[in-house]
């Protein structure tokens, strides 16, 4: 038999035998268009609190340069949206009144919160002096310095003194306004002033701010709550949201983005929006949204009705126990189809009980390892960038992005089934790549804790209009595919 002959049967054979294993094959879009893309986040509370003056963990969050921890090597996430918390809690006295506590919490600073202490005691003084704990704002500014470039401010409480029971942890029952009536417009100045703040003191403005947070919840109960919280009916939203746009707008920040309302639920969201009347509406520039209600909830209407305003919407906060990144990675593939946000913010990446990207006990400053949902998270974060365009990848199963300086087709999936191989179809391209480059691949593999943490490969070529890979059972890739053209 010549060489000719060999090779000839060779590639008649790995060509049946693809056909055979490739039990998948989706057709990515190029003439869709799901939002260009904004970044990637996490909220400053409460991790920050603890461990805001640590290098090491400011590299591994908010650069791409890979950083050893506990002996683990990790790629840096590059995560470029920070949300930060306006405090609540304060050890001073205002007008002869003083903080309320829930009563298992009355040993001061147990409560999950960040402390404000007024120069000013003067609560209807629109020019209040304020402190922060300094590790927040010290993560806030290693962040930035890294090349963090999208900031948010929000809020879990007014201050306790604006509140009806002076408890910064919610209303006695959960279920009623905790925020005076009388006070409303100092919580929007409240707000306004830490933004006016940090423009002229920080160096940078707040891109945005949100002055609630999960407003529609019942839990946030002052008898038993853990951290700072507070219901507002969807009236009062409507209210303080219209001043909250004057006390800004009076401090030369028109410019400054109100996001709202970030209710815990799709579900919530739809609902609150509804509400609010054209008038509030009018005053956001954006809508926020958390991903509790997981696997459930309207996702789409929520997009329809945000879109048909000519609104962005951000899943600005997400988390759960799956130490895997399971869970995490199939509602996020909910989200891009379904939700189309243009920003993912993760809520703890340093926490205990499988929450945090990273193991650790906040209270007592430790860290103990990385869970696998670092990983998992590392290959979207690390490789959809701001500025790309997201595409519609045609699947449940995948995400597609499009970078047009770098012509540079992103797609991310995951393989739920049984081990087999997964196609990738460019024909629709005017450019689908070129036949016979290599195309890079990254693969982490959920559900193992020694397997496939983060590994290159550049074994995967393109062959015609398409190319594919070998996937494991919760194998998730990440595949970048040069010299590409819409």
């Amino acid at each position: 038999m010549t060489m000719d002959v060999l090779r000839a049967l060779t590639l008649v054979s790995l060509t049946l035998l693809h056909s055979v294993a490739a039990d998948q094959t989706t057709t990515i879009d190029p003439s869709s268009n799901r939002g260009t893309w904004e970044g990637w986040g996490t909220s400053l509370a409460w991790w920050a609190q603890a461990f805001g003056t640590r290098n090491d963990l400011a590299d591994i969050f908010f650069s791409t340069k890979t950083t050893t921890l506990n002996s683990v090597s990790l790629p840096g996430l590059g995560l470029n949206i920070v949300r930060y918390n306006a405090g609540a809690t304060s050890s001073k006295s205002v007008n002869g009144t003083s903080m309320v506590l829930p009563s298992s919490m009355v040993s001061s600073r147990k409560m999950q919160g960040y402390w404000v202490d007024w120069t000013s005691a003067s609560p209807s003084s629109a020019s209040w002096d304020w402190t922060v704990d300094s590790p927040q704002r010290n993560m806030l500014w290693k962040a930035r310095d890294r090349g963090a470039d999208t900031f948010e401010l929000f809020s879990n409480s007014p201050m306790w003194w604006m509140c009806v029971n002076h408890n910064p942890a919610g209303s006695d029952d959960g279920k009623a306004d905790n925020l005076q009536s009388w006070n409303r417009q100092q919580h929007a100045v409240y707000m306004a002033t830490i933004a006016k703040y940090a423009a002229d003191n920080w160096g940078f403005r707040f891109d945005s701010v949100n002055p609630f947070n999960e407003p529609s919840a019942t839990w946030w109960n002052g008898k038993s709550g853990t951290q700072e919280g507070c219901h507002f009916a969807v009236s009062t939203q409507a209210t303080v949201l219209g001043m909250l746009r004057s006390e800004l707008d009076s401090r030369g920040l028109k410019g400054t983005v109100i996001s709202a309302s970030d209710e815990s639920y799709y579900d919530e969201a739809v609902a609150t929006f509804k509400g609010l009347g054209s008038t509030a509406v009018g005053h956001i520039g954006r809508v926020n949204v958390h991903g509790y209600q997981y696997a459930k909830g309207a996702r789409d209407e929520l997009y329809k009705i945000v879109s048909s305003a000519g609104k962005k919407l951000w899943q600005s906060e997400y988390g759960e126990g799956d130490a895997t990144g399971e869970r995490m990675v199939s509602n996020m593939l909910l989200d891009f189809r379904w939700l189309r946000p243009t920003a993912w913010v993760y809520w703890q990446v340093l926490d205990g009980g499988g929450w945090g990207l990273i193991d650790a006990d906040n209270d007592k400053k430790s860290i103990s390892g990385v869970n696998q949902k670092y990983f998992v998270l590392a290959q979207f974060a690390r490789h959809i960038k701001p500025g790309m365009r997201i595409l519609d990848a045609g699947c449940d199963y995948a995400v597609a992005a499009y970078d047009a300086s770098a012509k540079r087709l992103v797609v991310v999936a995951v393989n739920w089934g049984s081990a087999q191989y997964l196609n990738f179809e460019m024909g629709k391209f005017k450019t689908g790549g070129v036949n016979g480059a290599t195309v890079k691949r990254w693969t982490t593999q959920i559900g193992s804790s020694s397997g496939t943490r983060y590994a290159a490969a550049t074994d995967t070529k393109i062959s015609g209009t398409k190319f594919w890979s070998w996937f494991e059972k919760g194998a998730v890739q990440t595949f970048e595919v040069e010299g590409v053209v819409l």
